[in-house]
């Protein structure tokens, strides 16, 4: 599972795909339709989804890509909810995926947003790893 190509914008709703990286701003591919256009950095904020941690109670993080490892794990024992649920059900079913998130700092528009990325790779089958394929191959 590799994040590093995949961008959050501030301002713009959904993920993108780094294309390119100039010193201005970023090209970025919209996942959706596939269209490219620059992004300029001047009014944007970009977060790469490798960068992404969610606090846990020992004063750590977890990388956004263990959660969702775990998410995609326990996906048939734990269906993945909706984002728009109560937000007792989603700290519920945060608790299920990562039982050790910091309950105080890990908010309700964060967990949203973590179910609401993971269910758009997933659609969209840009969480596979590269390394499975190989030892599929093998076999």
């Amino acid at each position: 599972m590799d994040l590093e190509k995949f961008v959050a914008v501030s301002g713009m709703s959904g993920l993108f795909k780094l294309v390119a990286n100039r010193n201005n701003g970023l090209i970025l591919e919209d996942l959706n339709n596939g269209k490219r256009k620059f992004v300029p950095s001047r009014g944007n904020q970009f977060t790469p989804l490798a960068s992404i941690g969610i606090f846990t109670n020992d004063g750590e993080t977890a990388e956004l890509k263990a959660v969702f490892k775990s998410m995609a794990d326990k996906q048939e024992a734990v269906p993945l909810i909706d984002p728009g649920s109560p937000a007792e059900e989603l700290h519920r079913y945060f608790l299920e995926i990562l039982p050790e998130y910091d309950r105080d700092k890990v908010h309700t528009g964060d967990i949203k947003k973590v179910i609401r990325w993971f269910s758009f790779l997933q659609e969209r089958d840009l969480l596979n790893e590269p390394a499975e394929a190989g030892s599929e191959e093998e076999e």
